[in-house]
């Protein structure tokens, strides 16, 4: 993977609600065309949930989000909303955990990504109750969720969802390292 330039930031496109049963089928390979076919550069896909590492020339990240929806929509005939965060903010997310101990089982840890802190604010009102055994916590635009029994099972998931509404997207613990990895921040920290 190439190294960004000094006019280039990394990028991570999360896409929200495709390749789940058989529904807004987005083939990765024909997304990485597209995303290309936008000028971004050094662009891979992690897993087949609608992940996707690149670089731009610096941009604002609700511009590229737009962006992306728009070709999506054209491309592929159906909406798909679509966060953008820079590789510093996921490497920040990542630092910031509150919750190392869930790291154990990654797939009962979520971090919900909003391109902006106002979806999460009607959310931070659940800190006001108890989860136990499950925990809540906030970063600047982002959610960490530990569902101790499970995701499906979670009553914090379900009121977290309702609460924040399709403004966010959330992605478990291993992809979200699996992202990490996929940077170039990841193989070279800063």
């Amino acid at each position: 993977m190439a190294l960004p330039s000094a006019h280039m930031t990394q990028y991570i496109a999360l896409l929200r609600g495709i390749n789940v049963g058989k529904a807004k089928r987005v083939a990765m390979l024909e997304l990485r065309a597209l995303m290309e076919e936008l000028g971004h550069t050094a662009v891979s896909t992690v897993l087949n949930s609608g992940n996707v590492v690149f670089n731009a020339a610096r941009t604002n990240s609700a511009e590229a989000a737009a962006a992306i929806e728009k070709a999506i929509e054209s491309h592929f005939k159906f909406p798909v909303p679509v966060i953008v965060i820079t590789a510093r903010e996921l490497h920040t997310a990542i630092a910031e955990n509150p919750f190392p101990e869930a790291a154990a089982t990654p797939s009962q840890y979520l971090v919900a990504f909003a391109a902006a802190e106002a979806p999460l604010v009607k959310a931070r009102e659940l800190l006001a109750q108890s989860w136990t055994p499950d925990a809540l916590a906030f970063g600047d635009k982002t959610a960490y969720l530990w569902c101790a029994g499970g995701i499906l099972a979670s009553a914090l998931a379900q009121a977290f969802t309702r609460a924040a509404g399709a403004a966010i997207t959330t992605r478990n613990w291993a992809t979200v390292l699996k992202l990490q990895a996929a940077t170039t921040e990841g193989k070279n920290p800063a």
